[in-house]
């Protein structure tokens, strides 16, 4: 199975306080032993976080662009599988040894052939039938010697597949004649313990194969006729019994594959191992990975296996504002303080979420509350996304608890506060650094959900209107485009002046939407939000009740 990952991760689109607050929550998880975890981001980083993070000296965290369950994340691996040309008897140990039900038979070059169903062997060898049936062994010369660990004291054509009768010479020498008489004797396989008349018999007979058990010698005159009767001579150290039960499981393991087999790569949806299952009816799937090599077997036990991938989630409570698939694996806790969605878990999790102003000051009080403190880059990082989030103290959100733990945090980091919230909106506010209008839109970009309606808003910080002034058309022109893409009913851009303290909204979508927006219309879709500073606590509850009514 894949390695066992606990991934911190914030929403879409994740802005400062989505990032900072994903890195040192799962620090402080670190701390508090649980080793496997580690920050995740659900998207590309704007340059507000950017800068923090190369402040602070701190790696971005690692982009999921999904944790969809894959097939590697759940086969047993590494594949237990067996050659073309090996033989039953090492196949039947296999089964055992490693409780499975099937195995990949591979080729000299070690590519797939087919499978070996232990159900198919059972069938053949240990239901009972008629004697005749059970005395036939298709068999190799190789096959034996393998099967039976065999002395070769004389080999004939050892790699040719043959349908043989066998024997046991365990009787009176007088009655073993009579047993043979009327066979093929290219047919036959004799095995018999240290009995030299039914050995010379055998030989003279021109059987195809003598197999003498128990260990025994056979005699030197024996051999040299039976090398001129091209009879071929083996020696094994199992008796009679136990040779015999080998004898049968000789045969190569190509002889009873399984053809038709279906394949999936390691690296596919496990629903396609679903697929697959259902589409064969066969109890397992070949898993190959990208070089075409067996790596696992995909079985329905599979399917029901544990996904090594949980969840963390911080600064988002809502599924559709996750890392796809987050919805197919498990999540663990969530830190939020945002409003509660239509989040919901089988089991109970840990569950935080407070009216505060951002993510990374309730990431802050946990660790405090651990009796923990966190290193310079961390505080440094929780400071930023702090200010971020609260627009350097100033957004309505912020709370008496976000005032203290910036300065706690400050003085951690060894940074004033002020400063470091003037370089952050400083380096998160010029629009040029986005390439396109719709990295703008989207580097901040959350939908919500009303009823059967639909519609996201993006932010942006600046530090005066003048270049949004300039770019608004392309911006507008972007906006309904996406919104057009998206099939959503209104997308927002919500344009904010951390000086003045006051923001635009520009809006493309359902008029009917529009019109229910109620702040002063500005201009055709742009609207002047005066004091409005916070999407979360100021502009999206007005919308909701809006869009409600």
């Amino acid at each position: 199975m894949g390695v066992e990952r606990i991934y911190v991760v914030g929403h879409r689109n994740p802005d400062s306080d989505s990032i900072c607050s994903a890195i040192g929550y799962a620090q402080l998880r670190r701390m508090q032993g649980l080793t496997q975890v580690m920050a995740a981001r659900a998207g590309n980083i704007n340059r507000q976080t950017e800068f923090a993070l190369e402040y602070f000296g701190v790696p971005q965290p690692e982009l999921l662009t999904d944790v969809v369950p894959r097939v590697g994340d759940l086969v047993r691996r590494p594949a237990v599988t067996i050659a073309e040309n090996a033989p039953l008897a090492w196949a039947v140990d296999l089964f055992h040894r490693h409780d499975i039900g099937l195995l990949p038979v591979l080729d000299a070059m070690g590519a797939p052939l087919g499978l070996l169903l232990l159900k198919e062997v059972a069938k053949r060898f240990l239901v009972a039938g008629q004697n005749e049936g059970l005395r036939q062994v298709r068999t190799t010369v190789d096959g034996l010697i393998k099967a039976l660990q065999a002395q070769v004291l004389h080999a004939v054509q050892a790699a040719n597949v043959e349908n043989l009768d066998l024997y046991v010479g365990a009787m009176e020498f007088a009655s073993f004649r009579e047993r043979l008489k009327g066979t093929d004797c290219r047919r036959l396989l004799v095995l018999t313990g240290d009995r030299r008349e039914i050995q010379e018999y055998a030989i003279r007979l021109g059987a195809r194969i003598l197999v003498v058990t128990g260990g025994k010698p056979v005699a030197e005159e024996l051999l040299a006729e039976a090398r001129d009767k091209g009879v071929t001579v083996l020696g094994t150290a199992f008796d009679t019994a136990t040779a015999t039960w080998l004898a049968r499981l000789s045969t190569p393991v190509s002889e009873l594959l399984e053809p038709e087999w279906a394949s999936v790569g390691i690296n596919e949806p496990l629903d396609e191992l679903r697929f697959k299952l259902l589409e064969s009816g066969l109890p397992g799937v070949v898993v190959l990975d990208e070089d075409g090599r067996v790596e696992a077997v995909g079985t329905k036990s599979t399917l029901l296996a544990p996904c090594p991938i949980r969840l963390i989630l911080v600064d988002h409570n809502e599924l559709s504002q996750s890392v796809p698939g987050a919805e197919r694996v498990e999540v663990l806790e969530v830190v939020d303080h945002h409003r509660l969605g239509n989040f919901h878990t089988d089991l109970p999790i840990r569950f935080i979420n407070q009216p505060v102003g951002s993510t990374c000051t309730i990431v802050a009080s946990l660790y405090q509350q651990a009796g923990l403190v966190p290193d310079r880059p961390i505080a440094g990082l929780l400071l930023s996304g702090l200010l971020s989030d609260t627009v350097i103290l100033k957004s309505p959100t912020t709370t008496d608890l976000d005032r203290e733990l910036a300065v706690w945090l400050a003085e951690l980091a060894g940074v004033d506060a002020m400063e470091l919230g003037e370089k952050l909106f400083a380096a998160g506010s010029v629009l040029s650094a986005y390439a396109t209008s719709e990295e703008l839109i989207l580097a901040d970009f959350k939908e919500y959900r009303i009823g059967n309606r639909l519609f996201g808003i993006g932010q942006v910080e600046v530090v005066n209107f003048v270049e949004f002034d300039a770019r608004k058309e392309d911006i507008a022109h972007s906006l309904k485009s996406l919104v057009e893409a998206r099939g959503i009913d209104l997308g927002a851009l919500l344009v904010t002046d951390i000086v003045r303290e006051t923001s635009l909204l520009l809006v493309a979508g359902a008029r009917e939407l529009t019109r229910r927006i109620g702040f002063p219309m500005q201009e055709n879709n742009l609207f002047e939000l005066k004091g409005v500073l916070s999407r979360k606590k100021q502009l999206l509850p007005h919308l909701l009740r809006a869009f409600k009514e």
